[in-house]
């Protein structure tokens, strides 16, 4: 959960992220949506990769990102039931009941 996190943490990233939403993409693709170099584009794309957030595919001398949406949904699940969210715990909790 903490290399989804960690991917997360930068908005280029999640940037990229939300152009995959639409659909695959190539490295050239999204990298001319940005104002940063190719090697840092690239950088970003190994964290992404890391984190099981894409899966890149070889097509000729293209590499087409594809997001994993399955596992984004699952790391923000789990971050948000090791609240006790959304696992049965009472919605008034912690708040003081008025008595009527």
């Amino acid at each position: 959960m903490s290399q989804v996190f960690k991917a997360l943490s930068d908005p280029t990233r999640r940037r990229v992220l939300q152009l995959l939403r639409d659909g695959p993409l190539s490295a050239g693709e999204l990298s001319e949506r940005f104002d940063v170099s190719r090697p840092t584009m690239s950088a970003h794309f190994a964290v992404l990769k890391e984190a099981d957030l894409v899966h890149a595919e070889k097509a000729g001398k293209s590499v087409i990102y594809h997001l994993k949406l399955s596992v984004l949904e699952e790391a923000l699940l789990g971050f948000v039931h090791s609240f006790g969210v959304g696992a049965g715990a009472p919605a008034s909790r912690g708040k003081k009941e008025i008595a009527r």
